[in-house]
C-alpha cells in the first residue's frame, strides 16, 4: 500500500473523493466508530444489501465491512465499482463453507433447499436455493415449501435457533463465528448478578449455552432497536463490540455492557471481529483514491450466485 503524508487530512480526502468518485461509503456496524460516523449508510447484512441494491445513483461503491459484503454489492451491482480497503477481511464462517463443499453436498443430496446464511462467498451463494440473514431468517425458513428438507449453512448456531424458532427440522452445516463462539457464560451470569435487573440480549450466532440466558436475542439491527426502545437501564450485549458505538449514541442514558470472552479464548480482545478491524480510515482514502481493491467476479458466477440473493430480497 501507497504510504500516506502525516499531514493529510484523511476526513477531508475521503470527503472530497467520495464527491469526485460519485462513491458512497456503506459500514456494517462492527466497524471501528470513526468508519461508522462517515458512512452514508450504516447497518446489518440486510440493510447493506438493500442499499447496495439501490445504489443507483453512485458509480462507486466502497464496503466498510467484509469480503463476502463487498461480494454481495458486486452481485447486485454488475456495473460499478465495487472496492473494499482490505482484501484480506475475511469471515470464519465464509471460510467454512465453500461451493466446492456445498456443491458436494447437493449432488448427494438433491432433494435438499439449501438455504445459506449471507455469511458465506459468491461461490456458496450460487450453489444455494436462498440467502437469509439473521434479521430474516425466520421469514425465509417459513417461506421454503413444507415438503423439503432444508440444509442450513453455514452457522449451526443460527440454525439451531432457527430449528427452535421455526419447528422445521434442519440439517446444519458445521460452521460458526469465531467472535460469537468465544463468550464466557460464567462471565455473563457473573455480569447478571454483579448488575441486579439487568438484561442480556445476544446474537443469534452465539452458542446455545450463552442463548439460553438471553432475555432477548436478535439480528445486530434488532439488538439496537431493543436498546433504542427498551425501558431498561443497564444492557448486557452479546455481540462484536464495534455495534457500542452506535447503541450509546441512540441511548446516551443507558449502560451498556460487552460480554467478556471466555479465559480459554487466549485473547482479550476476542470479542472484536479482527476481520472487521482491518478496514481503517488511511486504507478508505487509499481505495478512493485508487480505485483499488476491486471486487471482481467473472458473469457466469456473478449470476448464479445473484439468483438466491435476489430471491430474499423478494420474500
Amino acid at each position: 500500500m501507497t504510504t500516506i503524508d502525516p499531514a493529510t487530512d484523511v476526513f477531508e480526502e475521503i470527503e472530497d473523493l467520495k464527491q469526485t468518485r460519485r462513491a458512497i461509503i456503506l459500514a456494517h456496524y462492527y466497524q471501528d466508530p470513526d468508519i461508522q460516523d462517515l458512512a452514508d449508510h450504516l447497518g446489518d447484512s440486510l440493510d447493506l444489501a438493500r442499499a447496495a441494491r439501490d445504489a443507483s445513483d453512485a458509480e462507486v461503491i466502497l464496503f466498510c465491512g467484509v469480503h463476502f459484503m463487498a461480494e454481495t454489492a458486486k452481485l447486485l451491482n454488475p456495473e460499478k465499482i465495487v472496492i473494499l480497503p482490505d482484501l484480506d477481511a475475511g469471515c470464519s464462517l465464509a471460510d467454512a463453507c465453500s461451493g466446492e463443499d456445498l456443491k458436494a453436498f447437493r449432488e448427494k443430496n438433491p432433494d435438499h433447499y439449501v438455504v445459506s446464511y449471507i455469511n458465506c462467498s459468491a461461490e456458496a451463494k450460487a450453489q444455494s436455493d436462498i440467502i437469509c440473514t439473521s434479521g430474516n431468517a425466520e421469514e425465509i425458513i417459513h417461506s421454503v415449501p413444507k415438503d423439503r428438507p432444508i440444509l442450513f449453512a453455514p452457522d449451526k448456531n443460527l440454525g439451531a435457533w432457527l430449528i427452535k424458532k421455526t419447528g422445521r427440522e434442519m440439517t446444519l452445516w458445521p460452521g460458526s463465528c469465531m467472535v460469537h463462539v468465544t463468550f464466557s457464560e460464567r462471565k455473563i451470569l457473573a455480569l447478571k448478578a454483579r448488575h441486579t435487573g439487568a438484561k442480556f440480549i445476544a446474537h443469534p450466532e452465539c452458542e446455545p449455552n450463552i442463548l439460553r440466558h438471553a432475555e432477548f436475542i436478535g439480528s445486530t439491527r434488532k439488538l439496537l432497536q431493543y436498546v433504542r426502545e427498551s425501558d431498561e437501564q443497564t444492557i448486557i450485549v452479546g455481540t462484536e463490540i464495534g455495534i457500542l458505538h452506535t447503541m450509546q449514541r441512540a441511548a446516551p442514558d443507558k449502560d451498556l455492557i460487552a460480554v467478556p470472552v471466555d479465559d480459554s479464548a487466549g485473547c482479550e480482545g476476542c470479542n472484536q471481529c479482527p476481520h472487521m478491524k482491518l478496514n481503517t480510515l488511511e486504507k478508505i482514502y487509499v481505495a478512493l483514491r485508487d480505485l483499488e481493491p476491486r471486487i471482481e467476479m467473472n458473469e457466469t458466477l456473478r449470476a448464479a450466485a445473484a439468483k438466491p440473493l435476489l430471491r430474499m430480497l423478494a420474500v
